[in-house]
């Protein structure tokens, strides 16, 4: 019998597109998303690892049309058909946490979809919109972890999506202050989803 072909390598993200976009030195103007997807089977998980990518946000300069990561994500998960009897865990890296519209989509998508967990882990707080505060909280009402990016999550990231093969004996290398300020940011966070107030 002869074996089929070989499954195609995942692409991973380049270094330098990591560092630029989920480190707090930046402030980089697009939203990557990492994201991978869990059986879940009693008290254990069985990674699936064909659901296991990352994406970035889009943009059109001729037409001036630009779409957030969440919603490209729920496209591409909406095309996986999960099996409803089933449960799973989908955890998400995002270099920017969901603006209210995207909140909105993910909370959506919690509340027609129970067989799905979902964990949300962001580097920062995307504060650029009113009503972002209101995002967050939704998103935890509808049962959403979410949480700011530590050192275990980025160093996670760092192993499981960056291209990092040529260091591959070299630890992650944290950037400056990034548990300083991912403690900053949690505790902002924490604060924001304790307020019932916008």
């Amino acid at each position: 019998m002869e074996a089929g072909p070989a499954p195609e390598a995942r692409l991973l993200m380049d270094k330098q597109t990591f560092f630029d976009n989920f480190s707090h030195l930046n402030c980089p103007r697009k939203t990557y998303l990492c994201y991978e997807v869990e059986l879940l089977v009693g008290e254990n998980s069985i990674p699936l690892d064909e659901y296991k990518d990352f994406l970035r946000n889009e943009s059109s300069y001729r037409t001036w049309e630009r779409r957030h990561a969440e919603p490209i994500f729920l496209e591409r998960m909406a095309s996986w058909n999960l099996d409803t009897e089933l449960r799973y865990r989908i955890t998400v890296f995002i270099s920017w946490s969901p603006c209210p519209d995207c909140a909105n989509d993910l909370t959506k998508l919690l509340r027609e979809n129970r067989h799905v967990n979902l964990r949300i882990f962001a580097a920062r707080i995307y504060d650029w919109y009113q009503g972002y505060e209101a995002g967050l909280r939704a998103l935890k009402a509808a049962g959403a972890e979410v949480a700011m990016m530590t050192f275990q999550e980025f160093e996670y990231c760092w192993k499981n999506f960056v291209d990092h093969q040529q260091d591959e004996d070299k630890p992650f290398p944290p950037w400056d202050n990034l548990g300083v300020r991912s403690e900053e940011l949690s505790q902002r966070q924490a604060g924001i989803l304790q307020n019932q107030e916008d």
